[in-house]
């Protein structure tokens, strides 16, 4: 085997690792959105408890 078949045999994996990982993270992200029960991020306005800047206006 060549090393240029070999960098491109490796280059196209990894270009298909990383589509497959990007596909099965938007499909959590999706079914995590569509579900009422998720727990709020800390981050959004209608989170329960102290957001993310009240917990840095406390660091000292």
């Amino acid at each position: 085997m060549d090393v240029l078949n070999l960098i491109v045999l490796l280059a196209l994996f990894t270009l298909l690792s990383v589509t497959v990982f990007a596909l099965v993270g938007k499909k959590r992200v999706e079914q995590r959105m569509d579900d009422p029960n998720a727990p709020k991020s800390s981050l959004a306005k209608d989170s329960p408890g102290a957001g993310a800047v009240e917990r840095l206006d406390r660091v000292d």
